[in-house]
């Protein structure tokens, strides 16, 4: 039987060349993993989330012979250890965690890739570690200001009624007010019978307003969702560790360097206006409007558009 490859417009499925666990405290240990051509030019992949982790697909938008590429799962997510731990875990220790993974890898400066959180981790990162960026590549812009969080807490039922509704269905009148602190206090409760179906609930809500067109998903007993959950919560309570208006406040401090921005023109999540916003004040940058796309990186247009990015890095590419 032929198994028709769904992801076909990407790079070819590639293996790991090599992985390994990197202890960056007491408590986290992070799983990484390198692919491509070891005389590449140095790419890391930043999930989204945050909490989402990683998967194989995040290898395959670069150009194996090309890029070495770097794939790593933050704290507390993915294959890293412990999962969904919130202990040590801000904006902070994942910028200064890829500043360990940099260091361990002998990576002078690398082309940074996010979607998503990733975008806002990519970001703050860069702000932080100029001259260890070569570039970036952006999708699905977030900035943890504090209209993107309520936008997402209160806006997307505007356009997604009925994810709304179940996000609000289990909560009483009065938590209904306040479904972040809410949420927190269920995604936090170490029972699982509490936590685990709070995962399910919150991730559902999230995926149901992430495609153009909305796939059904149950969310199984919610342990996969538990770590996206449950840090996308925590960092929302503590916006995002980051001042107001920080990442913009600060964008000067990369906009010598090559940009290009992936947006969905129906991104309900992450809506255009940041990415639009962040293009207008990087000089030089590029944004490619996908016109019939949501949120997710999986979405053709998207993979098209994110796949043509990191071409066209690798052809202006000069060491």
């Amino acid at each position: 039987m032929t198994h028709t490859d769904p992801l076909s417009d990407l790079y070819p499925a590639i293996e790991p060349r090599r992985t390994g666990r990197l202890k960056v405290d007491a408590t986290h240990v992070l799983y990484w993993e390198e692919s491509g051509n070891p005389e590449g030019i140095p790419a890391v992949f930043v999930h989204g989330g945050p909490g989402a982790g990683t998967a194989s697909f995040c290898r395959r938008y670069f150009d194996p012979d090309r890029y070495r590429i770097i794939v790593f799962d933050q704290r507390g997510s993915g294959r890293s250890r412990p999962y969904a731990a919130l202990e040590n875990n801000t904006t902070q220790d994942l910028v200064a965690d890829m500043e360990r993974l940099r260091t361990l890898l002998d990576i002078d400066a690398w082309l940074v890739f996010g979607g998503s959180w990733g975008s806002t981790l990519a970001l703050a990162y860069g702000q932080s570690h100029p001259d260890r960026c070569l570039g970036f590549i952006l999708r699905g812009v977030f900035l943890f200001r504090a209209f993107e969080v309520d936008w997402f807490l209160n806006g997307m039922g505007r356009f997604f009624p009925e994810a709304a509704q179940s996000l609000l269905a289990p909560l009483s009148e009065e938590e209904r007010n306040t479904p972040l602190a809410t949420y927190y206090a269920q995604l936090t409760n170490p029972d699982p019978s509490v936590h685990l179906p709070a995962a399910r609930i919150w991730s559902n809500y999230e995926d149901s307003c992430a495609r153009l067109r909305p796939r059904h998903s149950d969310g199984g007993d919610g342990h996969a969702a538990l770590a996206l959950a449950r840090m996308e919560c925590h960092y929302m309570m503590h916006e995002g560790f980051l001042r107001e208006g920080q990442l913009m406040e600060e964008l000067h401090r990369i906009t010598h360097l090559p940009c290009a921005i992936v947006q969905g023109r129906y991104d309900v999540v992450c809506p255009p206006v940041t990415a639009w916003e962040v293009h207008k004040a990087w000089p030089g940058s590029s944004l490619t409007m996908v016109s019939d796309a949501g949120h997710s990186a999986l979405e053709p247009g998207i993979r098209a558009a994110l796949t043509q990015a990191t071409r066209t890095f690798a052809d202006r590419y000069s060491p």
